[in-house]
Formats: C-alpha cells, sequence, structure tokens
C-alpha cells in the first residue's frame, strides 16, 4: 500500500474507475511508476515474454469479453514491439488501449541519445492506431485515459495509443479519476428502417451477412433471419453471430463463390456490420439486386458494396427495429434453403481443407459447445476452423484474418483465458505460426492454464510453398527445421506430447483441459 500518488497513479486509478482488472505488458525501466499503484488498485499484470505477445492478448481479450484489453509498455523498443499487434486491432476492430511510457518532456524528438530514445514514437503509433498521443501532465494522463475509454463506445471499437513522459510519471498528482462520458451509438432512421423493411418483405429469396458489428446482436439477428426465413452467412469476425447450429446458418463463409453467387442472386441483400474486405472475400465480390447496408459507422456504408438502402445504426437496435417492422408478416421458412446452400459450402471448402477438417472436427468433439478456439495465420485455421470447427455463438473464435499476423494464436489463447476465466480455450495452429511466439507457452504455466495448444506440424510455410510452386518458383526458405516440440514444451514447465494420428487428437484435447497448466499436442503430418 502507498499513499504517495503520481502521475502513474493517474494513469492506474482511471483505469481501474473504467473497469479494468487485468494488463498485458512487460515492466521496464522507464514505465515502473505505471506498476507500483497496480496492486493497490486490484488490476493483475500479467507478464508475457515479449511485447508483441502481451498487445495479441490483449486484443483476445477483448475480442472474447467485449471489454477493452489494455497493453502496458516501457519506452523505445517496449513499444515497437507492441507496434504489429496494435496494427492487428485496428485491422480487426478490436477495443485495446497502448500505454507507454517516454522521453522526459523537452526531450522528445532531439536525438540526445537517452535510453530507449526514438524519433517520434507517437507519431509512428499515431498511423497505426485511431488515435496517439502524448500527455505533458499527470492530470492530462488521466484524462486522456478517460478519453480513450469513451472512444471505445457508440462507435466502430479501434485501439488507441497514450505516452506518458518519465517526468510526468513521477511528478505528484492530487487529481481525481473522472468516469468517461459513453458515446450513443446512431439510431437508424425510422423512415429508412421502412423502406428497408418494405424491401425484405417483398423478397423471395432474403439472404443476411453478418459481419463483427453484428457480434452483440445474436438475439437480434436471429429473430430477423427466423422472420424472413433468410440464410445467414458471415465474415470471419462475425463467426457465431448465429449460431452455426441454427438451421438458417451456413457458416463463416463469404469467402465461399457459394456465397457470393448465392448473395448476388438474393433480391434483398441484407449486410450487417460488414465493410466485405478482399480479406474476407478472397478476391471474390458480394453483391445483391437490392443491397441494405446496416452499419454503426457512416464510411462503411457503401465500401467495397455500395447500398441502395443504408441504415447508420447500431445492429442490435437497427434488426429489432426492422423485425418489428415486419411483425405483422407470418415467418418464412428457409430452412431447407439454407441447408442446401450449406451443403454447397462444406463442399466446396472441402476441396481446400484436406486433413485441417479432419483435425478441426477432432478438436471440437473434445471441447464443450461454450469453448473458446483460437487460431493463427495457419492453413489448420483459414482452411480448417472458420469452416469446420462450428461455435454457437460470437465471441467464442479468435483470428484475424485482416492483418493475418504470424504469431497470434498462442498468446491470444492467453488473452482469451484471462478474459473468461472457467470456460476452456484451446489453441489450434500450424509449426510456422507457433514458433513466432512460442515463449508464451511460459506464461501460460506461469498463470497455471490448462490450455491444449494443438501445433499441425507440416514442416513449415506451407502456404508460401505452395505460392512459390504456382508462380514456377524452386522452394526457398519454407523447409523450415522442427526442434523437438514436446521435449522443448516440457523444458518449459508444460506438458509435451507427440502423435501422428488424428485419431487421436480427440483424447489428447480432452485429457489436456483437465492437466496442470497447458499441454502441447505435437501433430505431425510430415
Amino acid at each position: 500500500m502507498t499513499d504517495y500518488r503520481n502521475g502513474g497513479a493517474a494513469v492506474v486509478e482511471t483505469l481501474a474507475l473504467h473497469g479494468v482488472d487485468t494488463i498485458f505488458g512487460i515492466p521496464g525501466t522507464h514505465n515502473l511508476e505505471i506498476y507500483r499503484h497496480l496492486g493497490d488498485a486490484g488490476i493483475r499484470a500479467v507478464t508475457p515474454r515479449h511485447e508483441q505477445g502481451a498487445g495479441y492478448a490483449a486484443e483476445a481479450y477483448a475480442r472474447v469479453s467485449g471489454r477493452p484489453g489494455v497493453v502496458v509498455a516501457t519506452s523505445g523498443p517496449g513499444l515497437t514491439n507492441a507496434m504489429t499487434a496494435a496494427a492487428t486491432a485496428y485491422a480487426e476492430s478490436q477495443p485495446m488501449l497502448a500505454l507507454s511510457s517516454g522521453m522526459p518532456t523537452g526531450a522528445e524528438g532531439r536525438d540526445l541519445g537517452q535510453l530507449h530514445e526514438a524519433k517520434n514514437i507517437s507519431g509512428a503509433m499515431n498511423e497505426l492506431v485511431r488515435w496517439s498521443r502524448r500527455v505533458r501532465s499527470a492530470d492530462e494522463a488521466a484524462e486522456a485515459v478517460t478519453e480513450a475509454f469513451g472512444s471505445f463506445t457508440g462507435r466502430r471499437p479501434r485501439p488507441v495509443h497514450i505516452e506518458v513522459p518519465i517526468d510526468v510519471l513521477e511528478s505528484p498528482w492530487s487529481g481525481r479519476a473522472r468516469q468517461c462520458a459513453k458515446l450513443v451509438a446512431p439510431q437508424a432512421d425510422p423512415e429508412t428502417v421502412r423502406h428497408a423493411a418494405a424491401a425484405l418483405a417483398a423478397a423471395e429469396a432474403p439472404f443476411i451477412i453478418a459481419g463483427g458489428g453484428a457480434v452483440d446482436a445474436q438475439p437480434e439477428l436471429t429473430a430477423l433471419a427466423e422472420l424472413l426465413g433468410a440464410p445467414v452467412a458471415t465474415t470471419v469476425n462475425g463467426k457465431g453471430a448465429l449460431s452455426e447450429t441454427h438451421p438458417l446458418s451456413i457458416g463463416a463463409s463469404v469467402r465461399l463463390r457459394t456465397v457470393q453467387n448465392a448473395a448476388a442472386e438474393s433480391d434483398a441483400l441484407l449486410l450487417i456490420g460488414t465493410e466485405l474486405g478482399d480479406s474476407d472475400l478472397w478476391e471474390g465480390q458480394i453483391r445483391g439486386k437490392v443491397v441494405i447496408r446496416c452499419d454503426i459507422e457512416p464510411g462503411q456504408l457503401d465500401k467495397n458494396c455500395p447500398a441502395d438502402i443504408a441504415l447508420l445504426g447500431d445492429a442490435a437496435t437497427t434488426l429489432a427495429a426492422l423485425a418489428a417492422a415486419l411483425s405483422d408478416r407470418p415467418a418464412a421458412d428457409g430452412s431447407a434453403r439454407a441447408a442446401a446452400l450449406r451443403a454447397e459450402c462444406v463442399s466446396e471448402a472441402a476441396r481446400d481443407a484436406g486433413p485441417y477438417a479432419e483435425i478441426n472436427a477432432a478438436v471440437r468433439a473434445a471441447l464443450p459447445a461454450e469453448a473458446i478456439l483460437t487460431g493463427d495465420s495457419s492453413q489448420v485455421t483459414y482452411f480448417g476452423s472458420v469452416h469446420f470447427f462450428d461455435v454457437p455463438g460470437p465471441r467464442q473464435f479468435c483470428y484475424m484474418p485482416g492483418y493475418a499476423t504470424l504469431g497470434y494464436g498462442l498468446p491470444a489463447g492467453l488473452g482469451a483465458s484471462i478474459a473468461r476465466p472457467g470456460v476452456p480455450v484451446a489453441v489450434l495452429l500450424g509449426d510456422g505460426a507457433l514458433m513466432f511466439s512460442v515463449q508464451e507457452l511460459i506464461t501460460l504455466v506461469e498463470q497455471r492454464l490448462p490450455v491444449p495448444v494443438v501445433v499441425v506440424d507440416n514442416g513449415g510455410y506451407r502456404e508460401i510453398r505452395e505460392q512459390q510452386a504456382s508462380r514456377g518458383i524452386a522452394p526457398i526458405g519454407v523447409d523450415l527445421h522442427t526442434p523437438d516440440l514436446a521435449a522443448m514444451a516440457i523444458a518449459m514447465g508444460a506438458n509435451g506430447l507427440r502423435t501422428t494420428s488424428t485419431d487421436k487428437v480427440t483424447d489428447l484435447v480432452g485429457a489436456a483441459l483437465s492437466a496442470e497448466g497447458p499441454t502441447l499436442i505435437h501433430l505431425d503430418l510430415r
């Protein structure tokens, strides 16, 4: 307990006022005055082995909980290590606050040769996140944290960064933390809602695509889909917005030509909370005869697919308003149409999936319905888990299709486990992705988290090898040595084992859920 309140206390007390109970970061010479106050504020400090891992853990914490994730980094290299994670959170629209210490006031940008000095660290971050701010006083530090939490409300969530100079962290503070004013999400214009409802009511083949902006609107989406009898596809970030066991669900399948053709043939296409980026569409496109778009951000309403009817509003309230406007209409039965589309999607996805469909089925069989799966920029994820690991609800799948970074899956498993204590979490990724952040296995050990980590080993960077072959390039830099992963896990204090049989995966994952600490399961396909 300390009675000494300084700029570090200004930051930490404001975090606590906004419900922060966990930060991910690494203490360093310059950020210690933040760490001084965490214990008194009841905030848990989790120490990954690399700031990039801290950022990915915070992103996944936000993704599965809906609450902002917080990263604490030291000046210079601590923050630059976290930049890729910040860029990931921006690309994937996740609320994340990156806090860092900075050069003393007056020393910034002067090239004085100070420890951890960078040319313009806040300026660099400002090009990656919604905004980046260097504060000048303890009061301004507290106010910036308050503003950060306000920025996460009422609009598309995006990460922000606050740099607090060393002298500001150390300066006395006698202020009080202030709660943010929450922004109110826009409400769709009632007349436009009626116009959209009329178009949906007149449609013989309505179709719905839900993105990440719909993840907190599952009841409203379900009710509207059932009323219309409309099949529902999702983007990867929208996975589970409609339960993937629902008869109208055709899964996270917008990359598939089956879905893109169904959208084009639809006479009323409803797009909810999605930008329809190429990272989801894989060089395809989404079009419809009548396109109705709902989004919380005005700039999204015509992006990549122009809207005939644009509904600027929160997904949940807008979908509820559409359902209310259609309440006199008898519910339609679209289950047969959805089932046929789902079967076509499964067949199309299976052409890419190879062994990954079976592997995902084996992992799925070991986990309860409410479990969370984290993946990576690995073939077992984008060819496998996206299509063959069904989830009944949103916020159960962590993967970053937009920024598509390697090294996300393992620290994401850490963040998801801490965000949702008591909910089983599994990690399923490739050997190439694992080696980007394998050190975070130690963090799982330290946190005593029984997370199964299934590593599908195809001997290196298989996707890039295949791309080289398609261009007539001989394999170069893609066939990699795999260490003894099981032995490495054991050396880190985890459990480790190796198998060459997918048939054993279900039992191995099931056993890992009740183990002491994490278990690395090396599934060797070489």
